[in-house]
């Protein structure tokens, strides 16, 4: 019997809507909501090569420490990748963005020190078959990404709402994945981590639960 045929992933994804939502919505999450300063941890004593997966419009780029010798950024989405160029061109270090998906990278993975997944793997179709075969033995990934609530009620609501409008109306997205399960299931061995809440004062969002952490590839 022959084997079953897999469908290839698109380089690209198109979320216009969401995408200039996201855009104008970023910078004032970093400001307002303290994303900044949890991006500066997130990135903080990375050095070599970095793949980052999912860039958005680049809010990553002023953080990456100068110890960083280049950043190759992949991003799906047409109108947040080219945000995210002008951004690479203000960078500290070298920033190349190229198109691309998580699922199907367009640059050989292995050839990095490093790699970050920074509030993208909500919105990946396959979170594991994107692990999978990300980094070298040895590689480190970095991650800040929001997740399954621990309380009852909330991770409820987050099934509910991951079911049914949540992810067509924020390109994608599900509030209620178990980010830290799926990596370790993708072969990697937790380094550490810690839980917060984003924003930390204020009303709980179905996205405020969040984990900032690191892995490495055995």
């Amino acid at each position: 019997m022959p084997a079953p045929r897999r469908t290839p992933h698109r380089a690209t994804v198109h979320h216009p809507l969401f995408a200039r939502c996201y855009a104008r919505l970023g910078p004032l999450a970093d400001e307002r909501a303290g994303l900044g300063e949890l991006r500066g941890e997130l990135l903080a004593g990375l050095s070599g090569r970095v793949v980052e997966i999912g860039a958005g419009s680049g809010l990553n780029f002023p953080h990456y420490p100068d110890t960083v010798s280049e950043v190759v950024a992949i991003e799906p989405e047409r109108h947040l990748r080219r945000l995210a160029a002008q951004a690479g061109l203000r960078a500290g270090v070298p920033v190349d963005v190229v198109p691309g998906v998580a699922e199907a990278l367009p640059v050989k993975s292995e050839a990095f020190d490093a790699a970050v997944a920074c509030l993208v793997l909500c919105s990946v179709r396959d979170v594991r078959r994107a692990l999978a075969e990300l980094l070298r033995p040895g590689g480190e990934l970095r991650f800040l990404e929001h997740g399954r609530a621990e309380g009852r009620v909330l991770a409820t609501t987050q099934r509910v709402l991951d079911r049914t409008v949540w992810p067509l109306v924020f390109g994608g997205c599900h509030t209620g994945r178990e980010v830290r399960s799926e990596i370790v299931a993708a072969g990697f061995e937790p380094i550490g981590h810690r839980r917060l809440r984003v924003p930390d004062r204020g009303p709980t969002l179905p996205t405020s639960p969040c984990v900032l952490g690191a892995a490495r590839r055995p």
